[in-house]
């Protein structure tokens, strides 16, 4: 077992690197199987998700080298391409998923396990379902493996509408689509810039696609696809958690590689809260406040503010000079968190989707447990603001997400470390 031991009290200065985006390369190394060939990704984090998803698809027959250092991953897909997702990596990583699309399209036939990932809450896959069944799919479950079966001569085109613009549906639907006989007509689609970045990648093998950026996804289906190299976007969330990272502990962060036009909410709200927060045409310069002013913030899909920066606006307004409110509309278990900051001194009341959260000067040290990636990361950030020397465990997920924590957070000022220990000691207190 591991955990990050944080001892609170450090203005954060510097500056820090966004790698590639999580959400993003993962739906790209799934989308590589829709080429047979060798598909180059550039900017890939070195996180463990990506070795997840390499791993599932040497599975299925590819050969994968990702070069951590370098930021690279060279997919070579064979001709003839394996249809199992097996549960030991699915239930890991709910974004495995992503096969079914692409697996669907080019070989026929999915068989993926159902999925499992953080602990935030329900992510049913009737969505997917229903858009691949519009596509002349026979989807079923079997075993608690999520079956689905092209017609004979494919996938075919068709109009389907997204009663809520979910982002995995949106790829699932539009990796199968590219290979669909006809046009299909998507809409009602996410509209995240990670969608765009499969998009970009689609376009570059061969894909006839229209409507990028927008509600309305038209794809006009090819016969096949070519591999293509491709640049990842960077990470949205990553640099949005530097960034309140930097406001939460008063200090002064350049955030390199940062795009604000995916961030134009969050760091609104930023700015709100008393931030200063410059565009640097490299990236972001934030400069926290001496104490932030209380934000009210509702997640909402893109544009608006991301659940996945939800952690961090409530460890924000935890030590802000006064009252707010964050209401969470996405995920319904993504307050486990906020009992846990309550374990760090924060005062504050769960009433359904919403957080009553009173500010304070500042927390104290617990320790603590993650039960999600973004969960994880405000933890650590949190507890730059605690008295003492807080113990964050459950960091395995952290890792799934973010790049060397820990180096970062270095050096940036913090003094953090990462430690071994026992299972049986686990819980004791940190000397």
């Amino acid at each position: 077992m591991e955990r990050i031991v944080v001892t609170g009290g450090a203005v954060l200065e510097g500056e820090v690197e966004v790698p590639g985006a999580k959400n993003s390369v993962l739906k790209l190394m799934a989308a590589s199987l829709l080429a047979e060939g060798r598909t180059v990704l550039r900017d890939v984090p070195g996180i463990v998700d990506v070795r997840i998803m390499a791993e599932l698809l040497r599975r299925l027959g590819c050969v994968v080298e990702h070069d951590a250092a370098a930021r690279t991953c060279a997919i070579d897909v064979p001709a003839e391409v394996g249809h199992r997702a097996d549960y030991e990596l699915v239930r890991a990583m709910r974004a495995s998923i992503s096969v079914l699309g692409p697996l669907t399209a080019r070989v026929g036939r999915a068989d993926v396990a159902v999925p499992g990932g953080d602990a935030i809450g329900s992510r049913g896959l009737d969505l997917h379902v229903e858009g691949l069944r519009a596509m002349g799919a026979d989807v079923h479950v079997d075993h608690g493996y999520l079956v689905t079966e092209a017609p004979a001569g494919g996938l075919r085109g068709a109009e389907v509408a997204l009663a809520f613009p979910s982002v995995g549906a949106t790829e699932n639907l539009l990796m199968a689509a590219v290979l669909a006989r006809g046009r299909t007509v998507l809409s009602g689609v996410a509209r995240e810039p990670e969608i765009d970045d499969l998009v970009d990648l689609l376009l570059a093998m061969g894909a006839r696609i229209s409507g990028r950026g927008g509600s309305e996804l038209v794809v006009d289906g090819v016969d096949a696809l070519s591999p293509a190299e491709h640049a990842v976007v960077p990470d949205r969330v990553v640099a949005g958690t530097w960034a309140y990272a930097a406001a939460i502990t008063g200090g002064r962060v350049h955030v390199r590689g940062a795009r604000p036009e995916h961030l134009v909410m969050a760091l609104d709200k930023l700015r709100e809260a008393g931030a200063e927060v410059e565009p640097t045409g490299t990236g972001i310069l934030v400069q926290g406040p001496d104490r932030p002013r209380p934000v009210d913030v509702a997640t909402l899909p893109y544009p608006g503010f991301p659940t996945d920066l939800q952690p961090f606006a409530l460890a924000l307004a935890a030590v802000a000079d006064g009252s707010c409110v964050v209401t969470e509309n996405l995920f319904e278990a993504r307050f486990r968190f906020a009992h846990e900051l309550e374990r760090l001194g924060a005062d504050l009341v769960v009433d359904g989707h919403h957080v009553l959260v009173r500010g304070r000067p500042g927390l104290s040290a617990a320790p603590v447990e993650a039960s999600d990636i973004r969960a994880g990361a405000a933890l650590v950030v949190a507890a730059l603001r605690a008295e003492g020397t807080t113990a964050v465990h459950g960091v395995g997920h952290v890792d799934r997400g973010y790049e060397d924590v820990v180096a970062a957070l270095r050096g940036l000022g913090a003094d953090v470390r990462r430690e071994v220990v026992e299972p049986a000691e686990a819980l004791l207190p940190v000397d």
